[in-house]
């Protein structure tokens, strides 16, 4: 426990004007709900104890960014626990959709009440390969295309090669976490970047999110536009932006969203595209 580092707390202020008008109907696609223990009770095997994030301050987040719907994903400290998430869904089901981590082996039940509170997909964390064995991948397919759900991985593209074959046969969409999750210093041309191109071009989600997670040189995050571009330019119709707010485990302070929100108009420059990114894709993927 003694490794487990407390987070800063997320920004009391996150509006901002911003380059552009964010469009009518926008869609912030990642980002969680946090309760305090004893009653949402922290998962042992964490590497950072964050700040409450509560449904009110998550809400109010969406409005000051021009926001009209948002994508909660399970966070990692509550494990499989989804009870807070799923509370803030039944509380705003017209705003809200969810993203649950949950068990292979769920009751039928457990699954449908996830389903009927607005989950619509699962999140698996294979991150540098662990985890979640690539056997379960498999089974977390077939669950997913039985509940007509995505798959949507954090993990680090550059181990992606030696699970591209496999993920391939998936029978649902899949979404990528925060552009691969690998240094924008390890670049465009690095084969799971290029792995991680080919799985969207073949029509699987990315999300255009995790600046400040990505970069290597830091605010304005100038170094990972080329990542954004390319990821864009191969498949702009399957392009989601995410706010990861409340920001854990930023260790240097959370960022402003409205620099990150300014940084779109660098990550993509058109209008239309940008419209894409916030509105139609999200729209359609989650079902609002």
């Amino acid at each position: 426990m003694s490794d487990i580092r407390d987070c800063p707390a997320p920004d009391p202020h996150p509006g901002g004007p911003t380059r552009y008008a964010v469009p009518p109907g926008a869609v912030d696609t990642h980002a969680h709900v946090i309760g305090l223990p004893p009653a949402y009770p922290f998962v042992a095997e964490r590497s950072y104890t964050p700040s409450e994030a509560p449904a009110e301050r998550y809400l109010a987040m969406l409005d000051a960014t021009g926001m009209a719907h948002g994508v909660l994903v399970q966070v990692s400290v509550h494990g499989t626990d989804n009870r807070r998430m799923v509370e803030t869904l039944r509380a705003n089901r017209q705003r809200l959709r969810g993203i649950a981590v949950i068990p292979l082996g769920l009751p039928e039940r457990d699954l449908a009440d996830l389903k009927e509170a607005g989950v619509t997909g699962l999140r698996l964390n294979v991150l540098f390969g662990g985890g979640v064995g690539l056997d379960q991948l498999e089974r977390y397919g077939a669950l997913a295309r039985e509940m007509g759900w995505h798959l949507q991985f954090l993990l680090d593209a550059r181990h992606l090669p030696e699970m591209a074959g496999l993920m391939a046969r998936l029978p649902v969409p899949l979404v990528f976490d925060h552009m691969g999750h690998m240094p924008a210093s390890a670049g465009v041309d690095h084969p799971g970047f290029q792995t991680l191109l080919g799985l969207v071009r073949d029509g699987n989600y990315v999300k255009l999110s995790g600046a400040f997670r990505v970069s290597d040189t830091g605010p304005p995050y100038a170094d990972t536009i080329p990542m954004a571009r390319a990821l864009n330019d191969a498949a702009p119709e399957r392009c989601l932006w995410g706010s990861d707010w409340p920001h854990v485990a930023a260790w240097d302070g959370p960022p402003k969203l409205p620099a990150l929100l300014d940084l779109m108009a660098e990550w993509v420059p058109d209008e239309h595209r940008r419209r894409m990114l916030f509105v139609d894709n999200p729209t359609r993927l989650y079902g609002f």
